[in-house]
């Protein structure tokens, strides 16, 4: 059993994820939908080989043993590197992997709020988050920022990541990148010790635990800027999120430290588009203004939805008027945009045009 195969057939398809398990067939994610790739089913004789030819590390294979997973990124020459996931499941392996676009693409092309993204990296303290369900851009967007900053300012970046993705080249920017379990033990102990390396920005990988979320705000109120992504849905969602990181006694405080320091989110939803051509984001924007930290501060989360939407002087939209958006400009088609919206009732008043 050759994987490599399978890699290369998600290239040439254009598939993001790359599925495999014993005793089912192999399927890739195409557009944002599970295709079958063969229609020969995997023995577990199959999955076995697979994982031992992607284990030929030794401390990716003793990793998988002690943990019964792994992740990482692979490399395949001439092809290019693909970030994957080995995992048990009922007691034999099974195998998730992602296409990584080793190169950075730009606002334009990956359909982006240019003028919001380039607001957010002119920041030079706080925190800046971009959120939304897995696989659906948010490495790619954070990547896109820090290349932008790459070609436009001179700045020193760090960039903590596990496994690294996209691998950039210094231009006016110098930048560091360490993988935990390489270079690094783990998100907090690399936050420990980096502000000693004179970061300008930090950019974290994903923020999992209240010990990573607390390094993140103690980087910022040294004066770095700090860009992360979070598996959260909204603006919304996201402050919640952070805010039970923490034990109830300390809400107050750390809804404080918040209105402080944050400076914005951006939510990504990937949606298929109307004319087969692969998939175009949808997308809501935050922008941190004295009255949305004043909100925060206070605990009422839910009346900043409000300012989203009505904040587009700010650079600020909503998922429903991005959705409305899409469906306007014939790129989505509407039936398909209500499934994404987070309130259906909301988006079908919206696109009748009642505010």
């Amino acid at each position: 059993m050759d994987v490599k195969k399978f890699f290369h057939l998600m290239v040439e398809r254009g598939s993001s994820d790359l599925f495999l398990r014993g005793m089912a067939y192999p399927r890739a994610r195409i557009d944002g939908r599970l295709q079958v790739l063969s229609e020969e089913r995997l023995s577990l004789e199959d999955m076995e080989a697979v994982v031992n030819d992607l284990l030929v590390d030794e401390q990716r294979k003793r990793e998988y043993q002690e943990n019964q997973g792994v992740d990482f990124i692979h490399e395949v020459k001439e092809l290019g590197r693909f970030r994957v996931n080995i995992f048990i499941q009922r007691g034999t392996p099974a195998l998730v992997a992602r296409y990584v676009h080793t190169q950075a693409r730009t606002f334009d092309d990956l359909k982006l709020p240019g003028d919001v993204c380039k607001l957010f990296c002119e920041e030079r303290k706080g925190l800046f988050l971009v959120c939304g369900p897995a696989g659906n851009g948010k490495s790619t967007t954070i990547a896109s920022m820090i290349e932008y900053i790459n070609v436009h300012s001179s700045q020193h970046i760090i960039t903590i990541e596990d496994p690294i993705e996209f691998l950039f080249k210094d231009k006016k920017s110098l930048i560091n990148q360490r993988e935990l379990g390489i270079d690094v033990f783990s998100y907090p102990y690399a936050l420990r010790d980096v502000t000693q390396q004179s970061p300008d920005i930090i950019f974290i990988g994903n923020i999992r635990d209240e010990a990573t979320m607390r390094a993140a705000i103690t980087a910022t109120e040294l004066g770095t800027f700090v860009m992360t992504t979070f598996h959260t849905v909204n603006a919304l969602q996201t402050i919640v999120r952070i805010v039970n990181f923490f034990p109830p006694y300390l809400h107050d405080e750390i809804r404080m430290q918040l209105s402080l320091i944050l400076r914005g989110t951006i939510s990504l939803r990937l949606l298929p588009r109307k004319d087969g051509q692969g998939r175009i984001p949808a997308f809501e924007t935050m922008v941190v203004t004295p009255t949305i930290a004043r909100l925060i501060r206070e605990g009422n989360i839910r009346d900043i939805q409000n300012y989203i939407d009505d904040g587009d002087l700010f650079g600020m939209q909503s998922f429903k008027q991005s959705l409305v958006g899409l469906v306007k400009s014939d790129l989505v088609d509407a039936d398909i945009a209500r499934q994404y919206a987070d309130s259906k009732d909301d988006f079908d008043l919206a696109l009748k045009g009642i505010h």
